[in-house]
């Protein structure tokens, strides 16, 4: 099973790097009073346009949102629901990127496969993966069983 690649940023479309630069930016907004852990992420909708969002916490921890949520309610208030690719930008964590937790994967999934890109602000190495990469059986409505078969009679 795949979870993606590992590029250099500058490896990268210009797409990806004006997501990745533009999920860097909403992160300068993360309210993170709490954790002091900045989150932002940059949607690309079907059509072309952006959409970002960075975390905002809660004294009440459950209430807290994480940055790709933000980013993908603004996009569907927006009348969006067809995404190309996302972008993901945290600090690292004993060295590794910082990946979508797994309600962002299940919220993000609900809206098909399209690519992921995490990375740090140091803008080093990003992955390079996808929505059902991050959640291969997670609950989806597009055909696809969140659920393993056995094919073996």
């Amino acid at each position: 099973m795949s979870i993606g690649s590992f590029v250099d940023f500058n490896t990268l479309d210009s797409q990806a790097q004006q997501l990745i630069h533009e999920g860097m930016q909403a992160r300068s907004n993360a309210y993170s009073r709490y954790s002091h852990f900045k989150v932002g992420s940059a949607l690309r909708c079907d059509d072309g346009s952006i959409q970002s969002g960075c975390n905002v916490e809660s004294a009440s921890y459950p209430v807290t949102m994480c940055a790709e949520r933000n980013a993908l309610c603004a996009a569907v208030a927006r009348g969006k629901r067809s995404f190309r690719a996302i972008s993901v930008v945290a600090e690292k964590i004993d060295g590794r990127l910082t990946t979508p937790c797994g309600m962002c994967r299940q919220m993000l999934s609900e809206f098909g496969d399209f690519v992921v890109y995490v990375a740090s602000p140091e803008l080093d190495r990003v992955l390079v993966t996808s929505t059902h990469e991050l959640l291969p059986l997670g609950f989806r409505s597009d055909g696809f069983s969140n659920t393993l078969t056995n094919d073996r009679s």
